[in-house]
């Protein structure tokens, strides 16, 4: 079992949102996944162009490291992301991300796969942050175990109980992968998500060839 965590802090390990990732992928090695951590502020990602060659051939035309980075995210089990409050938002790095994961989305590629998502802010905008990066999950195709936040203006005895959970989620994100928990609301999303999106699809089938083929190989459509 593999479980990828996500830095987004361009702060690196001054990061206080890095400690809540360090906790949680340390909770899910102990509970016997094998962990990577990934820091995209140090990955060469430039900007989507909306070209749309992820959906006629299932390749991203632009030529850095977001391939090799989905490459990783496709072979593992569970994603775990994690961001500071940027302005009531995830940090451009992550959102540039995001911003790159139109085949994902279309494909729901991250179909079976499970993640929760980490934050830190400096007053109590905590779950609009995760909500940002839970939503991305669900709308990959991948179910969300929860998230945690901590507010700093709480003072240290918050970060401590904040790093403490981070640990209990990682362990936690190892059993929902094995024991394929269910998480019924959000099933019910992702076959409305499909059910309205299929008209997209059809509707560009012509354009977006591997879009369609992935669908039809799926039963989708």
């Amino acid at each position: 079992m593999k479980i990828i965590g996500i830095s987004s802090s361009p702060r690196g390990k001054n990061s206080s949102t890095l400690k809540l990732l360090d906790a949680a992928l340390t909770g899910a090695e102990e509970a016997g996944a094998e962990v990577e951590a990934i820091d995209v502020t140090k990955l060469n990602l430039k900007y989507c162009i909306a070209c749309n060659s992820c959906h006629e051939t299932g390749v991203c035309a632009i030529k850095d490291d977001y391939q090799a980075l989905l490459e990783k995210l496709l072979a593992a089990d569970g994603i775990i992301l994690s961001s500071p409050n940027y302005i009531t938002n995830v940090t451009a790095q992550l959102k540039t991300l995001f911003d790159r994961s139109p085949l994902v989305i279309h494909e729901q590629l991250f179909e079976g796969k499970y993640g929760f998502s980490l934050t830190t802010a400096g007053s109590g905008e905590i779950d609009f942050v995760l909500d940002i990066m839970n939503n991305y999950m669900m709308h990959c195709g991948g179910n969300f175990t929860g998230g945690v936040g901590c507010s700093m203006a709480e003072g240290p005895s918050a970060m401590e109980a904040a790093i403490d959970k981070s640990q209990e989620m990682g362990k936690d994100l190892v059993e929902a992968i094995k024991e394929k928990r269910p998480y019924p609301e959000q099933e019910v999303a992702h076959e409305a998500w499909r059910g309205q999106f299929k008209y997209v699809i059809l509707a560009n089938k012509e354009q977006w060839t591997h879009n369609c083929e992935h669908w039809m190989e799926k039963g989708w459509i």
